[in-house]
């Protein structure tokens, strides 16, 4: 195998397999990254058994041929070439013809890399052409910057460890949720819409979604029992799905809400942002709400208390309610309009937010005990 291509091409690409597959050893295939050349491009291939990634580049192929090589090291020796071609070969050492070689094309430097046969890579799962319907890029990133922060990191309850995906009605529905805080989007699919029952999607493969993807153009997606397929460009991700049942989300959203309080989003923001200042590890703070006023504030401790006091859209009765900084944060630091809505109907029941307009998501967030 010999190909030659442009440094910072290859680069770009290992970089994302490396992403993918850095908490593996050195001793496993899984930390080898393929290479396979032919007919002017060169396919790059990495999983970790659960999200595979696989792209094209191209290049100036000389002979055709597959290896792995360490991704690590691999990606390492990149980044400390020079701007320019790179030249790849395996099988021109005789002494040991599974040296990979990578040379500079003007530059008198020469690396050798072990290899480990192609042939011992683990294959990636497919989908078929049928199985695939198309879905906007910019909705679907959105969807994930909407909800991917709510999902669960206690392992215990693993079928809250994704983000649910389902098709409601010509709707794409996305919801995460840890058992205390719910986020939920939809949006409307125009075209065809395959059927599939919902699934819960690890955040793994979302993340790098809303990384690589340009916000342009659409997404071919393809949904089965055990996997979820993504491409877009030159690229496809593909994610094992997790198994379980997640929970009745439905069940949790209120079907009405008697006060609400509208508030300048910017404005919480830096407010929740000063209280938090003297939140120790309970992250409880307070909020206040008494006509067009809201005041934050924090618990007295041994370090001190914060209050701040901000205006609002208000009209209803005197009430304090307890919540988690981050839960309230996390999904204002998504919200792009200037203005939020607060919809609760008691101290101890659920808190919706909304954002002014209302569009098709919302948060919910269940308050903290008091004292």
């Amino acid at each position: 195998m010999k190909f030659t291509c442009e440094r910072d091409v290859i680069i770009r690409e290992i970089s994302i397999a490396q992403e993918i597959i850095s908490s593996r050893n050195a001793l496993s295939i899984l930390s080898n990254v393929l290479l396979e050349a032919g007919e002017n491009t060169v396919l790059i291939r990495a999983t970790d058994l659960k999200v595979g990634f696989e792209t094209r580049i191209p290049a100036d192929v000389a002979a055709a041929g597959s290896t792995t090589v360490f991704c690590d090291k691999f990606i390492g020796i990149l980044r400390s070439l020079p701007a320019g071609d790179v030249e790849f070969e395996q099988g021109s050492d005789t002494k040991d013809p599974d040296a990979f070689v990578i040379r500079p094309v003007f530059k008198k430097i020469d690396f050798r890399l072990k290899s480990i046969a192609a042939d011992k890579f683990p294959e990636i799962q497919m989908a078929s052409d049928d199985q695939f319907f198309e879905f906007p890029q910019k909705d679907f990133i959105e969807m994930i910057g909407q909800t991917v922060f709510a999902v669960s990191d206690d392992e215990t309850r693993y079928f809250m460890n994704g983000v649910y995906l389902e098709n409601n009605e010509a709707k794409l529905v996305m919801v995460a949720t840890d058992g205390r805080r719910l986020s939920y989007i939809s949006k409307e699919v125009t075209g065809p819409l395959k059927e599939f029952t919902g699934v819960i999607v690890p955040p793994k493969v979302l993340n790098l979604v809303r990384k690589l993807a340009s916000g342009e153009g659409a997404f071919s997606l393809a949904i089965t029992d055990k996997n979820l397929f993504v491409h877009f460009d030159n690229q496809k991700l593909t994610s094992a799905l997790i198994e379980g049942q997640f929970p009745n989300y439905r069940r949790v959203i209120p079907e009405q809400q008697q006060h609400s309080a509208t508030v300048a989003k910017d404005e919480l923001v830096e407010a929740i942002k000063r209280v938090s200042l003297l939140v120790e590890k309970s992250r409880r703070i307070y909020l206040t709400l008494s006509e067009n006023t809201l005041v934050l504030s924090s618990e007295e401790s041994d370090i001190g208390v914060a209050r701040e006091e901000i205006s609002c859209k208000y009209d209803g009765p005197d009430i304090t309610m307890a919540v988690n900084f981050q839960y309230l944060t996390e999904p204002l630091r998504v919200i792009t309009d200037e203005e939020v809505v607060m919809r609760f109907t008691e101290a101890n029941k659920a808190v919706s937010l909304y954002s002014v307009p209302e569009r098709e998501f919302f948060h919910i967030i269940m308050p903290m005990q008091l004292e």
